[in-house]
């Protein structure tokens, strides 16, 4: 294998550029031509490539998003797209890919294979954490770091009006940045996907906060099933007797400077991940489960859902008190 192409998909994540270059870096150390594929799927269709060298990776591992671009691409959904894309890779010579992204980048890189015979390796990339095989994804430490310094200041509004916030946060179908970051504020209620808001007795609870603390923090994840920050504040309302406000922290947990941790998750995945095709590994995706590489087929990471941890669930309740 002499050529391998690397292409970034679906939401940015902190710490993809930093995966990158590894893939880059790892690719010319072991004498392998890589190939940087730009916009994902949709770049791949339109045959939008450029060659990358070690000096191309240089400076990027602390820049957020991806140099790569990414974008959505519904033709790819097609047997045509498909076909068009495969072509193209062939004709520019990549013999193997690197796919870093989330479960619509693997539902795709498992297409490929299937339809082509185009080895592919993931990597997880995105901010959710959602994906089975994989203590951490690329770019979540760095989400719930963004999230958490943004409630800090919420806080100090909400101390200084006597006021009830609720925080949406990324989370679409799972609640581990909202766990997370609601754990590290101190927040009062933390609403997720993975259980039932009893919105009854949130009413109470903060009936009885506000005895005795002048203003509280509801986290919410966006994918929570009572529907988000703005309906979970309508069906409350006053109700708990505090004047209260919505914000969404929304697409700025995709973006700024990865943390020190996504950078050493990203390059460490990323070298394995070319590791793994030069041994011969196809169809699977490179994660780190208990501080070691690990390596799950990809239609795994999305059929087998990835459960929150229950310890910190009960946490959360302990010191919401």
């Amino acid at each position: 294998m002499k050529r391998i192409g690397v292409f970034t998909s679906g939401g940015d994540a902190p710490g993809m550029n930093s995966c990158v270059r590894a893939v880059v870096r790892n690719g010319i150390y072991n004498g392998c031509e890589i190939v940087g594929i730009q916009y994902g799927y949709q770049g791949m269709i339109e045959g939008k490539m450029v060659d990358l060298q070690a000096r191309s990776v240089s400076n990027i591992i602390q820049r957020g998003g991806t140099i790569l671009r990414t974008a959505r691409s519904e033709h790819f959904k097609t047997q045509e797209g498909r076909a068009q894309a495969a072509k193209h890779l062939r004709d520019a010579g990549i013999e193997a890919l690197v796919a870093i992204g989330g479960d619509g980048t693997f539902q795709g890189a498992v297409k490929l294979i299937e339809e082509h015979g185009l080895p592919v390796v993931g990597v997880p990339g995105t901010i959710d954490n959602d994906l089975f095989g994989t203590d951490y994804t690329i770019g979540y430490d760095t989400a719930v770091n963004t999230a958490m310094e943004a409630i800090d200041k919420i806080r100090d509004t909400a101390a200084s009006h006597d006021r009830l916030f609720y925080v949406e946060v990324m989370g679409r179908d799972s609640g581990f940045i909202a766990l997370d970051v609601g754990i590290s504020s101190g927040s009062e209620y933390i609403a997720i996907p993975e259980t039932q808001t009893d919105v009854q007795k949130l009413k109470e609870e903060l009936g009885v906060f506000k005895k005795h603390k002048s203003s509280a923090i509801i986290i919410v994840a966006e994918g929570e099933e009572e529907g988000g920050a703005f309906s979970l504040a309508e069906k409350i309302k006053d109700a708990a007797g505090y004047d209260y406000r919505v914000c969404v922290l929304g697409h700025i947990q995709r973006g700024g400077s990865p943390t020190a941790r996504d950078r050493l998750l990203a390059s460490r995945l990323g070298v394995a991940a070319v590791d793994a095709l030069l041994e011969g590994q196809t169809n699977v995706m490179v994660g780190e489960i208990h501080g070691r590489i690990s390596f799950t087929p990809l239609r795994d990471t999305w059929f087998n859902r990835k459960t929150i941890d229950n310890d910190l669930w009960r946490l959360a309740s302990i010191l919401s008190t």
